[in-house]
């Protein structure tokens, strides 16, 4: 099946409808940064590469917005100039569009702000096209919130439109930790039907069985949780080497969480443990005592525990009295544009900068920021696609990239269960030309 990539970002949507064997026939993306990651990812031969190499950054991300790097694939920088009559013919157009405008972060205008009505663009330009030029399906992704945005009216609107131009619908929210990363990051998905032509349901898309980006090769002890040993092929290779900048604290004071049977509470060291390692762990009450740090909430507790090399730390807004889940339980919450996101790790005497030691804990202790690759792996991308998107952007560009991306595992799901339904509709149109 022939796609087309609208609002492309970096190519998520595009990676997970390859992944699942479709083709992509031209993208649309109004954003240089993103744009020059874009065809980095996707386009360049080799010897362009090689070409590019030579160049210092900067010259680089010019070179590369130049139409002969895109190797004759159809490309527009703003939907807002597009004519129906140029877009190449397609099955299904792909887009997520903007969110600003109906996420909880944003001032949820909804359709009456300027960007996330650019979805009206798209149906316009739709509503252009004669129906043999249509495409069978339209596969659209946006924020949670656009169900209820406005009191549920827009999603309403939305649906008026499709059906007003010929596309029946169908939608479902998932999870992009259903499907083997650790991120927390709840999107909808919403597939359309042209009538007449697609009848097959999508939806629902079952969680894949999750094969975690952390996996635990060892523990130094035997038992205890906070001495795993991670591999380094997940999001872990700075967790458990904390390279990378940004150590410094921005939330929380290190201190120990007594995990004990009547309630977990901070305590200013820990207690006495026994290694009756031939019964697994001690009856002492407090046998789970371990090192964490206590993040400030707005709970009754007044903070959630963090423990070091297992769970994240959302670090925004750090003196704000309302916050909650600050803490990530061996997940990260949702990335956004800034990555304002971190990790609590013990730190070796050789990466103490900014660190600090805790005598009675015999320590280095720091919270660190999560580094654009540990970001690109929780959106699904393998470290060849990060290392192809580095050779043009920054590290401010490549967090906001990720954190305005899509999962990729999760479009290859719904991507492979849309080809199976395109499949099934395509032999039954067969069959009724065929007169079976």
């Amino acid at each position: 099946m022939k796609f087309i990539d609208f609002f492309a970002g970096i190519g998520g949507f595009r990676r997970g409808m390859e992944l699942a064997g479709h083709e992509c026939v031209g993208f649309c993306e109004f954003d240089k940064f993103a744009t020059a990651s874009y065809t980095s990812m996707h386009l360049l031969t080799q010897e362009q590469r090689e070409f590019l190499s030579k160049m210092p950054l900067k010259q680089r991300q010019k070179e590369i917005l130049k139409e002969e790097y895109r190797n004759g694939e159809w490309y527009a920088n703003d939907i807002r100039r597009v004519y129906a009559g140029d877009i190449p013919k397609a099955d299904c157009w792909c887009f997520g569009f903007p969110c600003q405008d109906i996420s909880v972060a944003g001032k949820q205008l909804g359709f009456q702000g300027n960007r996330s009505s650019l979805f009206f663009r798209v149906m316009y330009l739709i509503g252009q096209l004669e129906e043999e030029n249509r495409p069978t399906y339209l596969f659209i992704e946006n924020v949670k919130n656009l169900l209820s945005v406005n009191g549920g009216w827009d999603f309403a609107r939305l649906l008026v439109e499709m059906d007003r131009e010929g596309y029946d619908a169908e939608w479902q929210v998932l999870n992009s930790k259903d499907f083997g990363v650790p991120q927390n990051r709840e999107r909808c998905f919403i597939i359309g039907h042209l009538r007449g032509r697609s009848t097959a349901k999508v939806f629902p898309v079952e969680r894949a069985d999750r094969e975690d980006s952390i996996q635990i090769i060892g523990h130094r002890d035997g038992y205890r949780r906070n001495t795993q040993v991670f591999a380094q092929d997940g999001i872990t290779e700075a967790l458990s080497t904390c390279q990378g900048g940004g150590r410094e604290h921005h939330v929380a004071l290190p201190c120990f969480i007594d995990l004990c049977r009547e309630g977990s509470k901070m305590t200013g060291q820990a207690r006495c443990l026994k290694a009756r390692y031939y019964k697994g762990v001690s009856n002492h009450a407090g046998q789970d005592s371990g090192i964490a740090i206590g993040v400030k909430e707005a709970t009754k507790q007044g903070y959630a525990e963090c423990r070091a090399g297992i769970d994240s730390v959302n670090f925004s807004m750090p003196n704000s009295k309302t916050r909650r889940r600050r803490v990530g339980q061996e997940i990260a919450n949702t990335l956004d544009t800034s990555c304002n996101q971190g990790i609590f790790v013990q730190v070796s005497e050789e990466l103490v900068v900014y660190a600090v030691w805790y005598e009675k804990y015999q320590c280095y202790i720091a919270i660190r920021r999560l580094t654009p690759l540990e970001c690109f792996r929780l959106q699904g991308w393998t470290d060849d696609y990060f290392e192809k998107a580095e050779f043009v952007n920054s590290d401010s560009q490549l967090y906001k990239q990720a954190g305005n991306g899509v999962t990729v595992n999760v479009i290859r799901a719904i991507a492979e269960k849309l080809g199976e339904r395109d499949g099934y509709t395509k032999s039954r149109t067969l069959q009724r030309q065929n007169g079976a």
